[in-house]
């Protein structure tokens, strides 16, 4: 059964630990290419590194490429209920938690791959 992790860094420890960090990160680099958002993780990242360069690609999109921000969010199929809920005030905040939604729908998708 899927239990939806607390936050990133438990979820990437799941990933890890579940020998599927990589088929995240390949996951993560087709998704973002597939929205036009060229992005290429490498898969040696460490877990630390992916998380601080997604929050700065996340954090530049809503700054700069609003756009493209929505349409990421859209290919990847990030649920906008989440979205919504989330507060805006703070764009670095924001930021952190809209890279954590979309790692938690990633980890979702490979997770499910892997066991059916």
């Amino acid at each position: 059964m899927f239990i939806v992790p607390k936050n990133t860094d438990l979820l990437l420890t799941e990933a890890e630990g579940e020998n599927l960090y990589l088929k995240l990160i390949e996951q993560m680099n087709k998704d973002f290419n597939l929205a036009n958002e060229a992005i290429d993780f490498p898969l040696s990242i460490s877990p630390n590194e992916l998380k601080l360069q997604l929050h700065e690609k996340i954090y530049r999109l809503i700054q700069y490429k609003f756009a493209e921000y929505l349409n990421l969010l859209y290919i990847i199929d990030v649920s906008e209920e989440e979205i919504k809920k989330l507060d805006g005030s703070d764009l670095v905040i924001l930021a952190e938690q809209v890279a954590f939604l979309i790692l938690k729908r990633e980890w979702q998708k490979v997770w499910f791959r892997n066991k059916y």
